[in-house]
């Protein structure tokens, strides 16, 4: 398994394998689908459902054009598949046209916030039901803009201006920009700003990420993200850990919570076994508020953890299998953030999926 963890890794994660040529276009993507069964326990049990679940397939086209002087065109048009319904639509995910050089790389598009992409792949089940989105980052807004998915700080921003820097000894920093293009009738002007900065040599990955809403929930009223991220390969281990504080502005009050998350990964050849274990601390704030899966008060935390193991049939192609709990305090209403279930305050999920992932 790669020691290049953060940021080069996460385009073949989402995305399938890299680009390596120039002056050419490239078809990618990837199919990743489980079969799963899941069940709500407490205030609205039910029996076990089965059903089959997409986990963020994709279909793309991406490119390069020498333009000399060490200056590159780039460009990227990535789509949403479902295999599940046959569903989908041509420029839903990364989509991008840039130029690239020795000063760094610069695009506008629709793309993934540097400060979801610093530590997604320290992650073992992201995208699935699984994915810690349930806890950190209040949520996954798989596509989005400055109107909706408004608590959601795991997001890809429409409308949005990246600057990525060169690496200098193994630092780097990205940048964003969600351009104000919406005009809400509140008078309300949001906007996104994110940043992340990255350490990446060796075994060594580490993080610092910065988010800010600028109005979203009114006039005035910002909300921040701020994280740390980490992870150390060792051998075929790999350990890994996140911290993370949000931030809300309400009317009422200030809406604040802490979260954390911890995974290990250990490959053997084609053997690989998966550890994730997230948890949202309890909220503080005005006892009215809710914002997102975020509420102040006693019991309004949970727990989620997954254990899985995959088998890589080859390169390119893997069979996995996982379960997941997520365990909501007496007040928490935490929920799988793709593939929910519309649980209720208090429950506990329970999804097990077999599936297989093949990317081209």
């Amino acid at each position: 398994m790669t020691n290049k963890i953060l940021p080069t890794a996460l385009l073949g994660l989402l995305s399938g394998h890299a680009c390596t040529q120039d002056d050419a276009v490239q078809l990618y993507g990837r199919l990743n689908l489980g079969i799963e069964s899941v069940r709500l326990h407490g205030s609205n049990d039910g029996a076990a459902t089965p059903r089959l679940s997409n986990y963020r397939s994709v279909f793309g086209v991406r490119g390069s054009e020498d333009l000399g002087g060490s200056l590159k065109a780039i460009f990227q048009v990535e789509g949403t598949l479902s295999p599940d319904t046959g569903a989908g639509a041509i420029a839903a995910r990364d989509t991008r046209i840039g130029l690239q050089g020795r000063w760094g790389t610069l695009f506008g598009g629709n793309w993934t916030t540097p400060y979801t992409s610093a530590t997604a792949a320290l992650d073992p089940f992201y995208p699935t039901t699984a994915g810690y989105m349930s806890i950190m980052g209040n949520g996954s807004a798989s596509t989005s803009d400055n109107v909706i998915d408004t608590t959601s700080f795991d997001r890809r921003q429409r409308n949005s201006v990246h600057y990525w820097s060169p690496a200098w000894e193994g630092l780097s920093l990205r940048l964003a920009q969600g351009l104000n293009e919406e005009k809400p009738a509140n008078g309300a002007r949001p906007a996104l700003t994110s940043a992340a900065l990255v350490y990446e040599r060796g075994p060594l990955y580490a993080t610092a990420a910065w988010e800010r809403h600028h109005d979203y929930q009114g006039p005035g009223l910002n909300d921040t993200g701020a994280k740390l991220g980490a992870a150390w390969q060792f051998g075929h281990t790999r350990l890994a850990g996140v911290a993370e504080r949000l931030r809300y502005r309400t009317a009422a009050g200030t809406l604040a919570r802490s979260s954390y998350y911890v995974s290990v990964t250990h490959q053997l050849g084609a053997h690989g076994l998966r550890l994730g274990v997230a948890r949202a601390g309890d909220g503080s704030g005005p006892a009215n508020e809710r914002l997102g899966y975020l509420r102040a008060g006693p019991g309004t935390g949970a727990w989620h953890a997954t254990l899985g193991y995959e088998y890589a049939l080859s390169k390119r192609t893997s069979l996995f299998v996982f379960h997941s709990r997520l365990k909501n305090g007496s007040r928490g209403g935490y929920d799988f953030a793709i593939n929910g279930l519309d649980a209720a305050a208090g429950t506990r999920l329970d999804a097990t999926s077999s599936g297989m992932r093949l990317a081209f």
